[in-house]
């Protein structure tokens, strides 16, 4: 019985501790999503409801509706996303039908990039864009605080130093 409870243990210390994304990039793909279908509810109804008739722009309601659709699903992949940095490696999941969990161990990054297009910018976001030699396990970790970016690009560009070195 004791054996039992000290694999228990064994394993909950193994378990690696997962950081989520902040929820200024839930908000600001939440707000692209409004933005781009309500242009496209306009751009649908406005020249129907003109040219063909009123009824016809009912059609607008279709984007609308991909609003509160898309809203959902914004949400549970938001979720999804998290990544854990352990002693050899840094682990990315994502996914909510089809989940994906990538492997990068430190001594195979090649180059680790901090990225912010405009308007991730704007929102306070920054990338993590992580190289190495195979094209496969490339991995980004979006979303994060720009001081967070950093951080995690030092801290996995020292420990890809250290590890590559014996290589």
């Amino acid at each position: 019985m004791e054996t039992g409870s000290t694999v228990g243990e064994e394993t909950a210390a193994d378990e690696p501790v997962w950081t989520g994304l902040p929820p200024g990039l839930l908000r600001m793909r939440r707000l692209l999503l409004v933005v781009w279908l309500g242009l496209a509810a306009v751009a649908v109804g406005v020249p129907l409801g003109l040219f063909v008739g009123p009824w016809w722009a009912s059609f607008a309601l279709l984007p609308l509706a991909g609003i509160g659709w898309g809203w959902v699903l914004l949400g549970r992949n938001w979720r999804s996303w998290r990544y854990a940095e352990r002693a050899d490696d840094l682990l990315i999941s994502r996914g909510v039908l089809w989940r994906e969990e990538t492997v990068v161990p430190y001594g195979r990054m090649q180059l680790v990039e901090v990225t912010s297009g405009p308007v991730e910018r704007h929102f306070g976001l920054a990338s993590v864009q992580l190289h190495t030699a195979a094209a496969a396990t490339d991995a980004t970790v979006p979303g994060l605080d720009p001081a967070e970016a950093e951080r995690l690009r030092d801290r996995l560009t020292a420990l890809g130093e250290a590890r590559s070195a014996g290589l």
